[in-house]
């Protein structure tokens, strides 16, 4: 409940800031099963908008430890559905909290395993994720305001949902599944940030 009043609110003073986002592919998100959103992550507003494209489905994210030492902090992001991962030294709770979230509840999972500087660990740990619950990864890539000040400018947000793909624990000819999936992770986004690329090209006057 708190997570929809949320996302609902966020919703209305974006559509008055920004206006309507564009969702292209919304189609291809799963119905029938749990899923998890993998996104690049450049700032603060990627999380809201990827909540946007999936609605009214809820989801839980994975937040830096930072932010739960303080309570009221603690309180507001842990109704939201985030629990807390050591960036720095990541323990076995990093893989084995999403995982059950992922089996044990009708809660998705957003990650964003690129745009850090452990970006190669959190595309490892993404492929960990949804191999151990068998659930499908599905790209999503934003194209936006990126700030506050951003919103004002009234720049169209374009959320544009890739195709999913599930996570075989063995893929033939492969000796290294997680890199080759973790490849595939990156090729995915790079393939949907050009179709939007060219896409606000071919709108420019």
């Amino acid at each position: 409940m708190f997570f929809s009043f949320i996302r609902g609110l966020i919703y209305l003073i974006i559509l008055l800031l920004n206006g309507k986002p564009e969702y292209q592919g919304r189609e291809k998100l799963p119905k029938d099963d749990n899923y998890i959103i993998i996104a690049p992550h450049r700032s603060w507003i990627d999380p809201v908008y990827l909540a946007f494209v999936a609605a009214p489905k809820q989801f839980a994210f994975m937040a830096k430890k930072e932010l739960f030492k303080n309570p009221l902090l603690r309180w507001f992001v842990t109704k939201l559905n985030a629990f807390p991962v050591d960036r720095e030294n990541p323990g076995p709770s990093a893989i084995k909290t999403p995982v059950k979230i992922l089996k044990e509840t009708d809660l998705g999972l957003v990650i964003f395993p690129t745009g850090t500087r452990h970006s190669s660990e959190l595309k490892g740990g993404a492929v960990t994720i949804a191999k151990l619950s068998k659930k499908p990864m599905v790209p999503i890539v934003f194209s936006g305001a990126e700030t506050f000040k951003d919103l004002l400018k009234r720049n169209r947000a374009i959320v544009r949902v890739g195709d999913p793909f599930i996570v075989e624990r063995k893929v033939e000819g492969v000796k290294d599944v997680n890199a080759y999936y973790s490849n595939k992770i990156q090729e995915s986004f790079d393939q949907l940030e050009n179709e939007l690329s060219k896409e606000r090209k071919s709108l420019q006057p």
